[in-house]
């Protein structure tokens, strides 16, 4: 078991504004992590979660069997009494699952120690905010969003823990897969250790914040696809011009070839004349 240890958590508004940081309780977040303990807590609520419907029949309940197959003797077979026994296809199954309980009890002072430890897991992470206060008049998922993105853990999971049941709170991160809301009293050690990330608002953990203006965040510069596209139009239009130059010096050498072609065939015609 760990020594005693004090624990202050990054602090922000509903809309991601950072503050000063908070002490988190010290009867809460002492340094504790008790790993068997946080096993069994965690095992115990994954059993608990099992329905045990699971359910096959033995032999006397199949459909079926009631006749011998064959008599006893003289028939050079092996003697069988039913055809319903469990070497028989659509016989009876032997030690099948049948419906049970897999119901596991943890006692209440391991199941705290549990839930402590997961926090202060946590804790030793940096991975424990304090939100101020939650209070949406109205479900918006693209406001729970924008905070969860403020914060920089919008790839993370995210426990959100609110101090009572808060109904537009919980409707906002439904469909966010990587967000879970629930109240602070609720919470098992299987949900934090479960998160990457916890938010707590104040009041859950006895801290009272007074509101402070908020900061909008900001703008975010996007690159225009554009700028890109004029670059390699530059070389482009470099390349071009290179393959133009020699195509004009190889015309300006063709055109007096040209041209003493012509003077020839006059010089001909001129001599033709004075004779």
């Amino acid at each position: 078991m760990a020594d005693t240890q004090s624990f202050q958590a990054a602090a922000y508004t509903a809309q991601g504004t950072a503050r000063e940081q908070v002490a988190l309780p010290s009867e809460l977040f002492d340094g504790t992590v008790n790993m068997p303990v946080m096993h069994q807590a965690v095992k115990a609520f994954l059993a608990n979660q099992r329905q045990g419907n699971a359910s096959t029949k033995i032999r006397k309940y199949v459909t079926g069997g009631n006749q011998k197959p064959w008599k006893q003797k003289g028939t050079g077979r092996a003697r069988a009494g039913s055809a319903r026994a469990p070497h028989w296809v659509g016989g009876g199954t032997v030690f099948g699952p049948t419906p049970r309980s897999y119901a596991q009890y943890v006692p209440r002072q391991v199941r705290a120690l549990a839930r402590k430890s997961a926090f202060n897991a946590r804790a030793r992470e940096n991975a424990i905010f304090v939100i101020d206060v939650f209070n949406y008049d109205a479900p918006k998922t693209s406001r729970m969003k924008a905070l969860v993105e403020r914060l920089g853990v919008g790839d993370k999971k995210v426990l959100i823990l609110t101090d009572t049941a808060k109904t537009n709170v919980f409707l906002s991160a439904r469909n966010l897969p990587t967000v879970h809301v629930m109240p602070y009293s609720d919470v098992s050690t299987y949900h934090i250790l479960w998160s990457d990330v916890v938010l707590i608002e104040a009041s859950a953990i006895g801290h009272t914040l007074a509101p402070i203006a908020e900061k909008e965040e900001a703008p975010r510069v996007k690159k225009t696809a554009n700028a890109p596209v004029a670059k390699q139009a530059k070389p482009a239009a470099k390349k071009a011009a290179a393959k133009k130059a020699p195509a004009k010096k190889a015309a300006a050498k063709k055109a007096p070839a040209k041209t003493a072609a012509a003077k020839k065939p006059a010089a001909k015609s001129a001599k033709k004349k004075g004779k």
